[in-house]
């Protein structure tokens, strides 16, 4: 039986978002440090190359976006667009399969609902252990358990 983690507790691939992060600073600084350094270029086109910058680096920012939520009285899943809210009894099942690139949370309604922010990626075992501990609370929170 997994210990059940201290409520609330938030569940997002930080080693993934610390790489996203990293790289959209890291393109934003290259592409502003070439549009200041080439000589030949106008001012429209140094703003490109930086509002260029900047547009990677929120796209990039935007795909970190990922994490659950847990408290007391539900769930918060927050993908790259959109978020949602569910009650402890609206959740079923929680599974990472093999192959799965996320956890996905089977729903009473018969649905099935991505929640993106526990992902193997690069840290396999961590998202593993949260998936695990997520599925704990649910089970403890819902009404059979």
């Amino acid at each position: 039986m997994t210990d059940l983690p201290t409520l609330p507790v938030t569940f997002r691939p930080s080693r993934t978002r610390a790489v996203l992060i990293t790289a959209g600073a890291a393109i934003f600084v290259v592409l502003t440090v070439v549009a200041l350094l080439i000589p030949t270029l106008s001012p429209g086109e140094r703003l490109s190359f930086i509002l260029t910058g900047a547009l990677l680096w929120g796209v990039l920012l935007l795909l970190s976006r990922p994490k659950v939520v847990a408290d007391e009285s539900g769930v918060t899943v927050v993908n790259i667009a959109t978020s949602r809210r569910l009650a402890w009894a609206e959740i079923v099942q929680v599974n990472l399969r093999p192959g799965d690139p996320w956890v996905f949370l089977n729903l009473s309604d018969g649905t099935s609902l991505p929640a993106m922010g526990i992902q193997p990626g690069i840290a396999k075992q961590r998202a593993i252990s949260d998936a695990r501990a997520l599925r704990a609370l649910a089970d403890a929170r819902s009404p059979q358990g």
